[in-house]
């Protein structure tokens, strides 16, 4: 059977901390191993792993805090897994999770990275009827790029030899391999997917359902997008001598897309300059995500259109009722 380790990256996370081990521990796959890494917490969050660790299938690990890149490339030196999944310390994973990946990955030699859908949960840990509902077959380089089909970082499931694949150590790095740029503090997920996508021969795919429950957490959204946008760019500088030509050719729809998904952080933020300066530059950055998602991209643009026009308030009321709705279907 083969073994699995599950990565998740603690800090400061007690609010949340608990229930996220508890349905990582339900897995109905047996061979597994939990590794808490605690990245230098300052609140409770020692004292909660420590109790979990009385099962002998978690390990925590504590460090000085180097981030979430930081604290998944300790976890996955630290796995004794041949599969490594990771799970946010505020995300949970249904129990046949774990199980299905394993059977995906053995079925299809060829895939090395795994991934589903993911049904959205609000602060207080209750499903809201949104769902990330990513494209499952034929994804290659250029889909990451535009799209990321993975989603977030709780939804994947890979092959060891995927990231030793990728391992690289920096000069100043004294005790393990980096897999996950530590010098990013975001998007760090698609810069190590896009690596993986345009320097390997491995495979991505997903399995269909919704089987990691994602957090959302509200408020305060809109200011980070310059910084995530700031990030993104460097992601994209970074990784454009790998193959020149496909970003030449991908970055303007890559961008676009980038500028949408943060318009619609700054409309679930009420942010309303911010919302129609973004809607603004993806539209005139491409109109590829028009042709190619029309139903999702218009919605944005009236949605910008209304939070500016009409304010902060008559859209809150109109993305309650959609709510409502979404549950009275999903009921």
């Amino acid at each position: 059977m083969t073994f699995a380790s599950i990565v998740v990256p603690a800090f400061n996370v007690s609010a949340t901390l608990a229930e996220t081990l508890t349905s990582l521990l339900a897995q109905t796959y047996a061979a597994f191993e939990v590794i808490i890494v605690d990245d230098g917490s300052t609140d409770d969050t020692p004292r909660i792993a420590a109790q979990f660790a009385q099962d002998r299938r978690v390990r925590v690990i504590r460090q000085a805090n180097r981030g979430l890149a930081g604290a998944r490339n300790t976890g996955i030196a630290a796995a004794r897994g041949d599969v490594i999944g990771f799970c946010d310390s505020d995300d949970l994973w249904r129990p046949e999770k774990l199980a299905l990946h394993v059977a995906h990955l053995e079925a299809h030699p060829q895939v090395g990275v795994s991934y589903c859908g993911s049904a959205l949960m609000n602060d207080a840990g209750v499903l809201t009827g949104q769902a990330q509902r990513p494209r499952l077959a034929q994804v290659d380089a250029a889909t990451i790029f535009k799209r990321n089909p993975v989603g977030n970082g709780s939804a994947p499931v890979l092959r060891r030899a995927v990231l030793e694949d990728i391992a690289y150590r920096p000069r100043h790095e004294p005790s393990r391999d980096w897999y996950f740029d530590e010098t990013f503090r975001q998007s760090e997920d698609i810069e190590c997917w896009l690596r993986i996508a345009l320097g390997t021969e491995w495979k991505f795919e997903g399995i269909p359902g919704l089987w990691t429950h994602y957090r959302i957490a509200s408020g305060g959204l809109s200011a980070a997008t310059d910084r995530q946008l700031a990030a993104w760019e460097r992601m994209v500088e970074k990784l454009t001598p790998l193959n020149p030509a496909f970003f030449e050719v991908n970055t303007p729809v890559a961008r676009a897309y980038q500028l949408r998904y943060l318009a619609r952080r700054a409309i679930s933020d009420l942010d309303a300059p911010r919302a129609a300066a973004l809607s603004r530059a993806w539209v005139s950055q491409s109109r590829m995500p028009l042709i190619e998602e029309p139903v999702k991209s218009a919605v944005t643009l009236t949605a910008a259109a209304v939070l500016s026009v009409f304010g902060r308030q008559t859209l809150h009321r109109i993305i309650q009722f959609s709510t409502r709705l979404r549950r009275a279907e999903a009921a």
